[in-house]
């Protein structure tokens, strides 16, 4: 008997296939994702949190978290966010209970520098089979966290990666494009008191064709600019969207966009 085929989405989207539609949106600058906790926004909060987000001109909304998550709860903030949003839904995947058809594409994130095979492949062969029945559209991504890691570090069991030691990022960083990720994420870990070191960031991004998202510790504008200079192309971030609102979250997205040279839409 022949293995069952994979169905569409469940909820057909206008950005399939997303990976390509991020790839030509960065032909015209840097983007800003924002990344919602369904644990912390749950729900139609998470809507109201998003579309607030959209209004700003973040360009995606990026919903996970490091502890907490469930199907049901990712489900709810996913349809919430549609409701409300013309954004697009990506999985930041916690394990396999991160799951939800209701999204546009899952990263398929390999914390590269996990001392636990469960957080580099091991949860991914676990729900690979879920992930192509439910016709969702992974985008692989070299997760590289760096110190101090915080939470995520923490979780994923982390050899965080040092904040002085650039070419050991970049060694990491190009390893992760040659085992075919098409994409990078440096992650200095939510909450953290700095991002990433702009040396660091400079070295990673002299070294790679794929994108590269930076996020963790980012709240002003200032840190925003510096770390575009360095060579980012994505800016994430959470903590200040949850902590801050609206008003912290602004000057980081008119920042990104002023770096653009033409709109993302």
């Amino acid at each position: 008997m022949s293995a069952p085929r994979p169905r569409e989405s469940l909820r057909p989207s206008v950005f399939r296939p997303l990976l390509r539609w991020l790839q030509e949106r960065l032909e015209g600058g840097p983007l800003h994702f924002t990344l919602l906790d369904p644990d912390k926004t749950p729900g139609d909060r998470a809507g109201e949190v998003a579309q607030r987000a959209e209004r700003l001109g973040t360009h995606l909304i990026l919903l996970g978290g490091s502890t907490g998550i469930r199907p049901e709860g990712m489900s709810a903030a996913a349809r919430a966010i549609h409701a409300r949003t013309r954004l697009p839904v990506v999985i930041f995947p916690q394990g396999t209970e991160s799951v939800t058809p209701e999204a546009d594409a899952i990263l398929w994130m390999s914390l590269l520098n996990s001392r636990n095979l469960r957080w580099v492949v091991r949860t991914h062969a676990g729900a690979s089979l879920a992930v192509r029945h439910l016709g969702l559209e992974p985008i692989s991504l070299g997760y590289l966290v760096v110190a101090p890691g915080m939470k995520v570090g923490e979780v994923g069991e982390a050899d965080v990666l040092p904040r002085d030691e650039p070419q050991v990022a970049a060694g990491w960083a190009l390893a992760a494009e040659y085992l075919g990720m098409q994409l990078v994420y440096l992650e200095a870990g939510s909450g953290a008191p700095e991002p990433v070191p702009l040396p660091l960031v400079r070295a990673v991004r002299e070294v790679l064709k794929v994108p590269l998202l930076v996020g963790g510790g980012i709240r002003r504008a200032d840190q925003a600019r510096a770390l575009l200079g360095a060579g980012a192309q994505v800016l994430v971030t959470g903590t200040v969207v949850e902590e801050g609102g609206e008003e912290a979250l602004r000057p980081i997205i008119e920042e990104v966009n002023r770096h653009r040279v033409r709109p993302a839409r």
